[in-house]
């Protein structure tokens, strides 16, 4: 069960994480802009406007993630098929971002549906199992 709450961790930090790209294009546009630091993102281009995007991505990916690994510690389903799914999660969403950011899109959109797959494969795993 540890593994699965690093894992949801590690997910939690993730988009924390992916921030650090965004202020390093963001640097690269005359400096941060600490007031409006917003507006500035939408002003980046290039590899800086695919680092915001994979920024937000990152948030909007968590909650279902959350979902289901709450879900699977709550009715003590933790098999070592989840905790594989869990570290899958985590994995293609590392690489999502890497791939978002050097603009591999379809390598990206594949990655996204892989790493959408753990956690609902996860709930649907638990929900079948009871």
């Amino acid at each position: 069960m540890s593994l699965l709450i690093w894992c949801l961790l590690i997910a939690g930090l993730l988009p924390i994480a992916a921030k650090a790209p965004v202020v390093y294009f963001q640097n690269r546009d005359s400096g941060y802009d600490n007031r409006h630091p917003r507006a500035q993102q939408q002003r980046l281009s290039g590899a800086g406007a695919r680092a915001v995007a994979g920024h937000y991505n990152a948030y909007e990916a968590f909650p279902l993630f959350a979902a289901a690994v709450l879900l699977v510690i709550a009715t003590d389903k933790v098999t070592l098929f989840n905790q594989w799914l869990a570290v899958s999660f985590i994995g293609f969403r590392a690489l999502y971002h890497i791939f978002y950011i050097i603009n591999w899109d379809k390598l990206r959109s594949l990655v996204w549906f892989f790493a959408l797959l753990c956690p609902v494969i996860m709930i649907a795993q638990t929900a079948l199992a009871v």
